[in-house]
């Protein structure tokens, strides 16, 4: 308003008169005619409403320019403190800068105090405007007006970007006035002033609790309209938004320059909108031209990279890489905490991570002179950077992840990973003078390394674990894997014989080289008349599986003869003749070997004994790949099996290469009939080779060796999965005579093997040998085998191989050793449950009365109800009644029977003292009560009756504590019989106890349930009933059922009757369904002041900060449609906690934290919480 120069003056003509501007005489209102006020006056005062105030201003300017113009600079001049007038003289004849001196020298220099800071330290701490300007701006933004929400979502940032002034004046004054404290106490006591103290002490305290009360204005702002409006429909609202909190970070880096607020603008960086997404950069752009802000922001950066959400990781990482190009302002400390996410699972945060290595590592070339001719091999400028690969490769110490680091680095440096001949050249080429070589250990790196770039460039997906599916590859993209292929396989068609030659005594480097042809375009051998190298090719193999024993480098070998013999190429008649012509001298040398050493028996020594092994590996290892029908291996085998049960001295590998050779026979004969080639004569020999060699297995489960019983057993499984009623289908039904079922006998040698090997703690393993059992990788491998076991078996549960009923002695370990085996035991119950329902609930009773009777053997029948063995199997009753869901009509049928078998086993033993006593199991109907929620409210009068079949008159009566399971069962069938609805809830929102009332609307899946089973029809009653038709009448002491598998093992075998902790039951699963009517309407508050602690209790987390945003699906909560963005949240929330001043001391002591997560919670959410 004051520009340099006169102010266009008014003809004295043209001032208007009479009208509202005679309101105002020289500037001055005149109120009633009694006083002439200021414009200034008239606002202090606030006797007229503000908005009369401006129009009558308005009018005044146009009758009277100069007059209005003249009140309105002093109202600014007086808003800034200045006791100075401008007169209408002064206004004519002065220039603005002479005016602007006048005023500064009237102005009173010794008090810091003018209106606005007045205002900073009274009117906003007053807890009335503030509190009911930020219910009213939080209401607003929460409406489904459009212009209601843009207005007050405006207003309430640039309102948030004045507090965050204020708390940064507030935390630089607090720190002078510490710092005064401080200087005064340390003056000797007689220049100490006392009182000086106190007023620093007590202004101190102030300035805390005003710091206190402006957070907590801030966590209401930010709670109550940020966190909402960052993610609105209309993209104006989100700019806004991420524009504000730009501000927050650069004005007030202390407290918001952290990855608790920076991954708001990470997440809305990804919008729809470039409006949007361009107030993002601006504003990490303004912290990057602050040198300190920036080193501050790579710090919360490297924070961010390591944070859990990947989204936020990723974008952080990126942001890191952008750093790079400013100032060296990252330490090598902190760049290695970016590059060990190049191993990460998640792809885009290693491919992040890989772009940052890149471009820190790999970015500097060595520059190439203009004209000179390319530098190729070990002289080439990639030369170094691969070593630098294979450096950082190892010392990462994650040798086993190569393939991740190759696809990390893939799509930023993927012209150095497929300089295939510089890595040739390195490996065979002596090194340049003055170069230093790789070492062993270096070498073995760089061919792993390479093997996975080739893989990389034919495959075109990433490695296993970390990709997520196939997806459609570009023309592109193919013309450039076709390309790749091309030229791997000339390159290493020529160099891979010399490298095989090189290494051929090193099984690891040999391993990976041989995987090399797998990836190539065999065609190349032919157009390239590169045959020679075939044929070098094949003689390094031949050599190879000659030399080396080592499963794995054979298994490889075989892999590439199978890879070579592809009869869709012209080279597959040469390489068929060679690996016929390796084939036949095995065989022959192993049969020759054979029979010279069961000839021998007892005298055969060590030497013959390796003989035999080494060929029937290197057999067994082709038998894998390669159909070996064409050899009679069965007969051979089978008489090396039997000889060693006869003697039970054979060596235990030469058995287990054995019976898995045998098994790839059984195997090979079995394709060959499913084809439906092979002869009834061949069915009828596969038939009887394959029940003998069961037989076989069978016989050596009893192996004193347990490697020898542990192979016997995995090939069981298999067999009899295979050869189960399920092959005959899909057309398969000429298979129907190879069908095997198992007996009896050795359904139950199966189940012993599982808890005698399986079921067993890590001490009792007594397979690590070399006193190696306390190295983890040792008991990890162990453990990995014993699932793997426990898996096999559990195949035959599900596929109904065996019979259902011994799944009860599994189900029955689920707690005890849930952390090994938790997650094949809860599958295997899902997937049986799938199968039979009934079946299913009876095999669970079955396993809860087996550890009831296992605990009377060890207890006795007078045992303590509060034992930790009778506590631990009601805890395990109530996890299996959790694995039935919600649905109570699916499982109708399958609870209704398992209470059934429950109360016949709870009566099945009378009492030993005669009619008067309680029956020996009655304390099982204790166990029985925590599936009585299941019941659904017909079904628990069923039930009830059916019990009071079993009781007498007398039991009826009883109070004593030996009777208080009956009790306690009974009850549980009688509470809650008139609520359906009370168990299918799908869990309650928080909605309504927001700081607007909202009407709370009950789930709609809820309410659809309810409504369904509402509406059932009393036929559907009926069909539980059928249950119970055969045990209407009076029973007896009904026997028994049968317990499969009880033997008792030694309870050292097993582990302690500790089990786990209890898992606390979802909130959502403890409170009963309310209905919407129950619930009272919160009133408005709009000129009510409120809490800060109690405000925008919007949902069960107010920050959102575990989920990711959805722009394009959020509406307005008023209608719920914000609900569905609340589920999920966490509780514990993130506050605005302004930093600590750098003298400040023992903030506790001045005021409470007021940022405690329970603080905004609902009271009832709180209370709730506690009985979790």
């Amino acid at each position: 308003m004051f520009q340099g120069g006169k102010k266009g003056k008014k003809a004295a003509g043209e001032k208007g008169k009479g009208g509202k501007g005679a309101g105002r005489i020289n500037g001055h209102h005149q109120e009633n005619g009694m006083e002439n006020m200021m414009l200034f006056e008239v606002v202090r005062l606030g006797r007229s409403a503000m908005q009369s105030v401006v129009d009558d201003w308005i009018e005044s300017y146009k009758h009277d320019r100069d007059v209005a113009l003249l009140d309105l600079i002093n109202f600014f001049i007086q808003c800034s403190g200045c006791k100075g007038v401008v007169s209408g003289e002064m206004f004519r004849n002065m220039q603005n800068s002479e005016i602007i001196r006048r005023m500064t020298e009237e102005f009173d220099e010794d008090s810091g105090d003018y209106p606005l800071t007045i205002c900073q330290y009274s009117i906003i701490y007053d807890e009335y405007m503030m509190d009911t300007v930020i219910s009213l701006l939080t209401g607003l933004s929460d409406s489904q007006v459009r212009a209601f929400r843009h207005t007050s979502t405006l207003a309430a940032m640039k309102l948030m970007t004045a507090l965050v002034n204020v708390a940064l004046n507030l935390s630089i004054n607090m720190d002078n006035t510490q710092r005064q404290y401080e200087a005064e106490r340390n003056k000797i006591v007689a220049k100490r002033a006392n009182d000086r103290l106190e007023l620093l002490l007590q202004k101190r305290k102030e300035l805390q609790e005003n710091q206190d009360e402006i957070e907590n204005m801030m966590n209401a702002i930010f709670k109550g309209v940020f966190v909402h409006r960052y993610r609105d429909a209309i993209a104006e609202i989100r700019a806004i938004c991420i524009e504000e909190i730009g501000v927050w970070m650069k004005l007030y880096s202390d407290a918001f320059l952290n990855d608790s607020y920076l991954k708001y603008v990470g997440w809305t960086m990804h919008d729809k909108q470039g409006e949007v997404r361009l107030k993002c950069l601006t504003a990490l752009q303004g912290l990057y031209y602050n040198r300190e802000l920036n080193l501050q922001l790579c710090f919360t950066l490297l924070d961010s990279s390591k944070h859990w959400e990947y989204d936020v990781a990723v974008q952080a990482i990126k942001l890191l890489t952008l750093v790079l190009n400013t100032d060296e302002v990252l330490t090598p400390e902190d760049c290695e905490s970016v590059y060990h996410l190049v191993y990460s699972a998640h792809r885009p945060v290693a491919i992040a991570a890989g772009e940052f290595l890149f471009k820190k590592l790999f970015s500097q070339r060595e520059p190439e002179e203009e004209g000179a001719p390319k530098r190729r091999g070990r002289q080439s400028p990639n030369a170094n950077l691969i070593k630098t690969t294979v450096f950082f490769f190892l010392e990462s110490e994650l040798h086993e992840h190569a393939a991740y680091l190759v696809d990390s680095l893939w799509e930023c440096g993927a012209e150095l990973l497929k300089d295939w001949e510089c890595m040739i050249s390195l490996l065979l080429d002596d090194p340049l003078p003055g170069e230093e070589a790789l070492t062993d250990r270096q070498e073995t790196a760089l061919i792993e390394i390479m093997l996975c770039t080739v893989r990389q460039a034919a495959e075109c997906h990433p490695p296993v674990g970390r990709g997520t599916g196939k997806r459609v590859m570009t023309a592109k993209e193919k013309k450039t894997q076709l390309d790749d292929r091309t030229r791997m396989t000339e390159l290493f068609a020529v160099a891979l014989p010399p490298l095989l030659a090189k290494y051929a005594v090193d099984a690891e480097k040999v391993t990976n080289l041989l995987q090399l042809p797998q990836y190539f375009d065999l065609e190349i051998y032919t157009t390239g008349r590169l045959e020679k190298h075939l044929e070098s090719l094949l003689r390094q193999i031949r050599e190879i599986v000659e030399k080396h024993t080592d499963t794995e480098v054979l298994e490889v070998c075989s892999k590439t003869y199978h890879a070579l013999c592809n009869e869709e190429f012209t080279i597959f008649n040469r390489v068929d003749i060679a690996r016929s012509q390796l084939l036949d001298e095995l065989v022959d040398k192993f049969n020759r070997l054979l029979e010279d050493f069961l000839q021998e028996g007892e005298e055969a020594d060590e030497d013959d004994a390796y003989q035999v092994l080494s060929t029937l590996k290197r057999i067994t290892a082709f038998h894998n790949a390669h159909d070996l029908s064409g050899w009679d291996l069965f007969t051979s085998n089978f008489k090396l099996l039997n000889t060693g049960i006869e003697n039970g001295d054979m060596p235990e590998q030469i058995v287990i290469h054995s019976l898995q050779c045998t098994h790839y026979v059984i195997l090979w004969h079995l394709a060959k009939s499913s084809e439906g080639s092979s002869r009834k004569d061949d069915m009828v020999t596969l038939r009887k080779q394959m029940r003998a060699f069961c037989m076989m297995c069978q016989r050596y489960l009893t192996n004193v060796n347990t490697a020898v019983k542990e192979q016997a057993f995995t090939i069981l499984c298999d067999l009899l999965l295979i050869f189960s009623h399920q092959m005959v289908s899909g057309g398969r039904e000429h298979l129907e005579p190879l069908v095997y079922s198992p007996e009896d006998s050795l359904q139950s040698e199966l189940l012993s093997f599982i808890l005698n090997h399986v079921f067993i703690d890590q001490d009792d393993d007594t397979n690590s040998t070399d006193g190696q059992q306390d190295d983890e990788a040792v008991k990890i491998e162990a453990l990995h085998k014993r699932r793997n076991l426990l898996a096999a078996y559990c195949k035959l549960i599900i596929y109904c191989v065996v019979d259902m009923k011994t799944g009860a002695d599994i189900f029955k370990q689920y707690m005890r050793y849930y952390n090994d085996y938790g997650d094949i035991i809860k599958e295997t119950m899902s997937k049986t449950r799938q199968i039979d329902k009934i079946q299913c609930a009876k095999t669970l009773i079955l396993s809860l009365q087996q550890l009831f009777n296992e605990m009377l053997s060890e207890l006795g029948h007078g045992f303590d109800r509060s034992s930790s063995s009778f506590c631990g199997i009601k805890e395990l009753a109530r996890r299996f009644s959790l694995t039935f869901g919600l649905d109570q009509v699916k499982t109708r049928d399958a609870i209704a029977m398992l209470h059934k078998d429950g109360i016949e086993f709870a009566f099945k033993d009378p009492s030993t003292h005669g009619d008067g006593g309680p029956p020996l199991n009655l304390a099982f109907l204790d166990i029985l009560s925590e599936f009585s929620s299941k019941l659904m409210r017909q079904d628990k009068r069923t039930v009830h009756m059916y019990l009071e079949r079993f009781m007498t008159f007398q039991m009826a009566l009883q109070r004593e504590d030996c009777w208080l399971p009956l009790i306690s069962y009974r009850n549980s069938l009688q509470a809650g019989g008139d609520d359906d609805t009370m168990s299918v809830m799908s869990g309650y929102s928080s909605r309504g106890s927001s700081i607007r009332s909202k009407k709370i609307k009950p789930p709609a899946a809820t309410a659809g349930t309810s409504a369904a089973k509402r509406k059932l029809p009393e036929e559907e009653s009926s069909s539980s009933s059928e249950v119970w038709q055969q045990s209407m009448q009076t029973p007896v002491m009904l026997p028994s059922p049968h317990l499969t598998s009880t033997a008792m093992r030694d309870p050292k075998r097993g582990r302690d009757d500790s089990f786990m902790g209890v898992y606390p039951l979802p909130h959502d699963q403890q409170q009963p369904h309310q209905h919407p009517q129950h619930h009272q309407q919160t009133p408005q508050h709009h000129q009510t002041p409120m809490d800060y602690k109690y405000v925008c209790r919007r949902g069960t987390g107010l920050m959102e900060e575990d989920e990711e945003p959805i722009v394009e699906d959020v509406m307005m909560s008023s209608e719920g449609r914000m609900d569905d963005l609340n589920e999920g949240m966490d509780f514990d929330t993130m506050d605005i906690d302004l930093p600590p001043s750098k003298n400040r001391r023992e903030r506790s002591e001045l005021k409470p934290d007021y940022f405690d997560p329970a603080s905004i919670m609902d009271e009832s959410v709180r209370i709730g919480l506690k009985l979790l």
